[in-house]
């Protein structure tokens, strides 16, 4: 069967057997309906879906032939109107061969659109210029002083109005009648490739002519290429778009513009008899996911911040390809950013009540092409001056964990470790009854009455006095801490670190406790007892606490003499988790002044720099450790 025609006789022919096979049957049911007496409704309701089968099976085929046909038709329609275009071109002169306002020139338009009894039709054609190898190429060798060799005319023919319509591509090759002369144009070529250098097949490629008419919308090679054989020449008149769906883009720029005076990729030039090559990159865009939040994993937001890639577009100054600012998070802590182009982007805070403590992964990050990559933007409250360092290895570029970072001037002295976050209470004063310290941070879960919570100065906590001497002693549970993640704790810190001699010796001691469930408390102290307490500030914490997520300590109050009391200023502990940044430290509430910096990691040399000026505003230093 070569033809709807032959099919046509062969299905008329079957439907015909087909249905006297029906009669045969229907005439054998209605004999049994006369005989069998009773005919229930089981035997009625199986008749009628065998029935309802074969009716819905016969109008189902006679749909599908009419639709068969119909394309058909359609198809035919199109090819009568490719070979009505192709005979317009056959009967032009050669040198108006040629799509209006493009390379070549000529006087066929590139889309036009005709109603047709079967649908409405839309034709696109692209001409082109054509080097064949066999009298040598424009550039090669043999140079072809003369590329344009012959044209190729190509049909791409769509209808929208038709029912299942795929398009169609036809192409035909024009020669001119007389010998080539010398061409006085000359050869534009594009190539677009990917992040990896493979070549980008299909990618849109807009030239524009600035000092002409010409406009031309085209489409690369299997091998990247777009070959713009006997163009016009002309210094930085071509300007040139790459594009492709789902891609990033690329293009030429003015040179002298305001906004670009020295760009890196100027628009192109052509000269005579010579071929100018030209590059692109695109690739798959991808998505960024930023969230914002502390380094105990809270959200916060709104939360501005600005996004700077490392790709340059001009010189003198320096113009970035993507410098967007400013972005700004939810309430909820969350910004997705589509549509962004592969590169190196540099991160930065520009909000007004917090500081960046960090960012996972660091910045600067890399952005691979056609992927979602997670961004999480860790803060801290702001202060007047911040410093947040980061930490590397001078080889591989990856952050340094477990860093110790000092920066010391006169009169001050800070430290801390890269990979470590810390939550601290200063102020006690809002009493006992609070569960969870993110509920209440000057509050508490527990607290002896022979405390005192009240004391002078503000915030501290003592021993209660009574007349004129103080409680013997007094113990305090904090709220509940989270640290967002299970993580590991490392060390627990608390001032003042010295007390009154009178007090006696441990006045002040810790234990400590941690779980997953933030229910089971079991304080215990560094053996990982109940019988040891941390009696000295700045202790190592016992590694029964690594892989939790929540945390309380207990408070042991006590004195020798009650004319006496100890104090308590603050608590803090050290911890890891998911969002704590595994190579930055930050150091706020710092005044202008210059400070010397010294960071040390076991297995590095260290590093001093004793020039680190801090004078306004939270500011980055970068450190790579020689291992």
């Amino acid at each position: 069967m070569n033809t709807v025609v032959d099919f046509l006789i062969w299905y008329t022919y079957n439907v015909t057997v087909y249905m006297k096979f029906i009669a045969r049957l229907r005439k054998k049911i209605l004999e049994h309906f006369r005989w069998v007496a009773g005919f229930g409704l089981v035997e009625s309701i199986v008749g009628v879906a065998i029935f309802a089968i074969i009716g819905v099976s016969v109008y189902s085929t006679y749909v599908r032939i009419f639709q068969v046909i119909r394309a058909t038709k359609e198809k035919d329609a199109a090819i009568a109107l490719a070979n009505e275009e192709f005979e317009v071109v056959r009967n032009l002169p050669y040198s108006d061969v040629g799509i209006m306002n493009g390379i070549p020139p000529g006087k066929i338009p590139a889309t036009q659109v005709f109603q047709r009894a079967e649908g409405r039709y839309t034709v696109s054609t692209v001409i082109r210029n054509i080097d064949d190898l066999f009298d040598g190429t424009a550039g090669g060798t043999p140079n072809d002083l003369s590329p344009a060799d012959y044209k190729l005319a190509e049909l791409t023919i769509t209808c929208t109005s038709c029912q299942r319509f795929t398009p169609i591509v036809f192409n035909t090759r024009v020669s001119p009648k007389n010998l080539e002369s010398a061409s006085t144009n000359g050869s534009l070529f594009v190539q677009v490739f990917d992040a990896n250098g493979n070549a980008v097949k299909d990618a849109t490629v807009h030239i524009v002519n600035s000092s002409s008419s010409i406009d031309i919308t085209d489409v690369t090679d299997n091998t990247g290429w777009l070959r713009i054989i006997d163009a016009p020449p002309g210094v930085n008149v071509y300007q040139i778009t790459v594009s492709k769906n789902g891609y990033s883009t690329e293009q030429t720029y003015t040179p002298g513009s305001p906004q670009n005076p020295n760009p890196i990729k100027p628009h192109a030039t052509v000269a005579v008899q010579e071929v100018t090559q030209t590059s692109f990159a695109i690739d798959g865009l991808s998505t960024l996911n930023v969230s914002s939040v502390t380094e105990s994993c809270s959200a916060v937001g709104p939360l501005n911040f600005h996004l700077k890639g490392s790709k340059l577009i001009g010189t003198s100054p320096d113009v970035y390809k993507y410098d967007e600012n400013p972005y700004v998070t939810d309430s909820s802590g969350i910004k997705v950013i589509p549509d962004l182009e592969w590169d190196t982007l540099t991160i930065t805070s520009t909000n007004a009540a917090y500081d960046l403590a960090g960012t996972i992964p660091l910045s600067p990050m890399g952005l691979a092409p056609s992927t979602t990559q997670n961004l999480m933007l860790v803060v801290a409250d702001k202060d007047p001056q911040a410093i947040m360092v980061t930490v590397r290895d001078l080889g591989t570029q990856l952050p340094i964990s477990g860093a110790e970072v000092t920066l010391t001037k006169s009169g001050y002295s800070g430290t801390a470790t890269t990979g470590r976050g810390f939550l601290t209470q200063t102020d006690w004063s809002n009493g006992p009854g609070n569960a969870t310290s993110t509920v209440d941070p000057k509050a508490y879960f527990f607290g002896d009455s022979t405390l005192d919570d009240q004391s002078s100065p503000p915030g501290d906590l003592t021993l209660k006095k009574i007349g004129q001497f103080y409680q013997p002693s007094g113990t305090l549970i904090s709220s509940t801490f989270d640290t967002g993640s299970a993580g590991n704790f490392y060390q627990l810190l608390w001032n003042p670190g010295s007390e009154p001699p009178q007090t006696g010796a441990d006045s002040i001691k810790f234990q400590f406790a941690a779980n997953n469930d933030a229910s089971t408390w079991n304080f215990t102290g560094p053996d990982g007892t109940a019988d040891t307490y941390y009696t000295y500030e700045d202790q190592n914490l016992s590694n029964a606490y690594n892989n939790k997520r929540y945390a309380r300590y207990k408070a042991f109050l006590q004195t020798a003499s009650t004319s006496y009391t100890p104090t308590l200023s603050d608590v803090s502990f050290t911890f890891s988790s998911q969002c704590v940044p595994s190579g930055q430290v930050l150091f706020n509430g710092l005044s202008p002044a210059t400070y010397s910096l010294t960071v040390t990691k076991s297995g590095y040399q260290s590093y001093t720099d004793s020039d680190v000026s801090i004078n306004g505003g939270w500011q980055a230093y970068d450190v790579s450790l020689q291992p």
